[in-house]
């Protein structure tokens, strides 16, 4: 087999048209400026009213059908409702529209064949244009018509514009790239979405001693130990060396919880009477949302608990149960003082403490723009073709992202924007590509097919330079038992802007200048200071005023690349940041 040359798995630097734009390593400050515009169709169906009725029965089950081309949508039916109110927006592509006119049909859902109520034409070079951060185009009532042109009974109300991915609109609309796409769960599979993980506690559980235990056989001495069941997780202790009804262990198990509690640690005290076999002592269940939550070095008060058993004993023909209670000391808590790795130690996103009180405060923030891919492989078969239905997956801290789904497409272009802030800049973004398994029934279903994985590209945010727009093309590398193969590429721009930091750092500097850090910048600044307040003293104010104007307004012949002397020397003070 031929092996690929190196060059396809480098690392390649882009120039997109980012925000409408070309744009290589300048810094941008507008919204939703780190992806490629694209340009949508939008229409939103909010209601209609006074339909007529169709049926013979006199009633009216009415739906929207809202066509482009040869691109169609439809909205829900409402049965026997001559007022509906539907809510929906569909968005068109504006690259795949080969239409100059919307036509906007509402029909009566029968059995046969669908009666026609009536319709509304738009022209689309009179359509409105509309980019956030502009107030939402708001609806208007339109008079249906027939289909000779006049005037029918009904009015709809409906709101068109044209817009971008940045619409307020955009997540929740049907779009025509996914035309093929049917049913509700499928539908609910291909739209961006954005998660956040549970917040994971560590859970330590002390078990300090039990009394007051019953054995069946008194006769010989006990071989105690506890097991602590919390969920999935399932932790024991060493058989007591006190072998008496009052055990000793003072042993610490540790289990992760995740909030908000739903699942309750179950304690068990167990007798091992054979070498197979255990005979329970009493049991208790400890909802964990009474317990305490430690966040500092103090220990928290140990508490008793009881433990029941019950046994059932026959008197005459009758069965009589009997409860046994017993005690165990324990010292448990929620540990909010440690962050509880649920990641890769080498490629963690997140290293805060589990407890918000003790967050110190974010630094900057990170924005990725996840712009198109390329190259991708086919990933699974289609009436006799291969095909990708791909999306992206990117996660940092609780925080996860998912990018639509593009239909049957190598080179599927998402042009998605997210932002996270940032409280550490050790830590690393993880980006994925995928293939969407659930379009055609499977997926979660029990024996169903998972989602394909294509591809990753991890970034470390140490690595990058603030206030710097990064765009670059990383290869999708997976490792095979035949070595490494490439599965294409996925382009990005990235950015973290530390507005914050940046203040702090000049307030440091201008402390060191007043505090006599460096003794010969401060002696230079006092010296400034002392000159100029005595050329401010002797000179007018209009001849200051004057020649400050003509500096700042100097011929362009006169201006220099490089920084002022002034912003040079404040550049050069110490800080923390050095």
């Amino acid at each position: 087999m031929q092996r690929p040359p190196p060059e396809d798995f480098l690392l390649k630097e882009t120039k997109p048209h980012l925000g409408g734009g070309k744009i290589s390593g300048d810094k941008l400050t507008s919204t939703y400026d780190l992806v490629e515009q694209m340009q949508y169709l939008y229409v939103r169906v909010v209601k209609a009213k006074e339909l007529p009725s169709k049926d013979v029965t006199g009633s009216c089950d009415p739906y929207c059908e809202v066509k482009l081309g040869n691109y169609k949508g439809t909205t829900r039916h409402f049965e026997k409702k001559t007022n509906p109110e539907w809510s929906q927006v569909f968005a068109f592509s504006k690259d795949r529209i080969q239409a100059s006119v919307l036509e906007v049909t509402v029909k009566d859902k029968d059995v046969v064949k669908d009666d026609f109520i009536g319709r509304v034409w738009f022209d689309l070079n009179e359509i409105p244009k509309r980019v956030p951060p502009d107030s939402p185009l708001a609806p208007q009532w339109y008079r249906l018509e027939d289909r000779k042109g006049d005037k029918a009974k009904g009015e709809l109300m409906l709101a068109v514009w044209m817009g971008t991915q940045a619409d307020e609109a955009f997540p929740e609309a049907w779009h025509s790239d996914a035309a093929t796409v049917s049913g509700t769960d499928a539908l609910a599979n291909i739209r961006s979405k954005v998660y956040l993980s549970p917040k994971l506690w560590y859970l330590r559980v002390n078990v300090i001693e039990a009394q007051d235990l019953q054995p069946s056989d008194k006769g010989r001495f006990p071989e105690v130990y506890v097991k602590a069941i919390l969920g999935n997780q399932t932790l024991r202790t060493r058989i007591s060396q006190s072998r008496s009804i009052n055990p000793m262990w003072n042993e610490d198990l540790m289990f992760v919880a995740a909030e908000p509690f739903e699942e309750p640690l179950i304690l068990s005290v167990e007798d091992r009477v054979a070498p197979n076999k255990e005979e329970l002592l009493g049991k208790c269940v400890i909802p964990l949302q009474i317990m305490d939550r430690r966040l500092d070095h103090k220990p928290v008060n140990t508490r008793w608990f009881n433990i029941e058993k019950h046994v059932v004993i026959m008197e005459g023909d009758k069965k009589k149960e009997i409860k046994f209670a017993s005690r165990i000391h324990m010292r448990v808590c929620l540990e909010g003082g440690y962050h509880v790795l649920d990641e890769s130690t080498h490629y963690s996103s997140d290293l805060r403490p589990t407890a918000k009180q003790l967050w110190k405060s974010s630094i900057g923030v990170l924005e990725v723009g996840i712009l198109n891919a390329s190259g991708l492989m086919p990933m699974k078969t289609s009436n006799g073709r291969g095909t990708t239905d791909a999306y992206c997956v990117a996660k940092y801290g609780q925080k996860w992202v998912r990018t639509r789904t593009i239909i049957d497409s190598f080179a599927p272009r998402w042009n998605e924007q997210y932002t996270w802030e940032v409280f550490d800049p050790c830590t690393v973004i993880t980006i994925g590509v995928f293939d969407n398994c659930h379009l055609h029934g499977g997926g979660d279903k029990p024996g169903g097919q998972r989602d394909l994985k294509i591809g990753k590209v991890r970034i470390r945010l140490s690595t990058l330079e603030t206030d710097r727009v990064y765009t670059h093309s990383y290869p999708l590398l997976v490792l095979h038992p035949t070595g490494v193969k490439k599965m294409g590429e996925i382009q990005l721009a990235v950015r973290i802007q530390t507005v914050v930091g940046d203040l702090a750092t000049q307030g440091e500097r201008l402390q060191s200048l007043l505090s006599w850090r460096d003794p010969r910048a401060t002696a230079l600044f006092v010296l400034f200071c002392l000159i100029a307040a005595i050329v401010l003293y002797v000179t007018p104010f209009q001849v200051v005023a004057l020649l400050s104007g003509i500096y700042v307004l100097r011929h362009p012949r006169f201006r220099h690349k490089l920084p002022s002397v002034p912003l040079n020397f404040f550049r050069r003070l110490p800080a923390r940041t050095d």
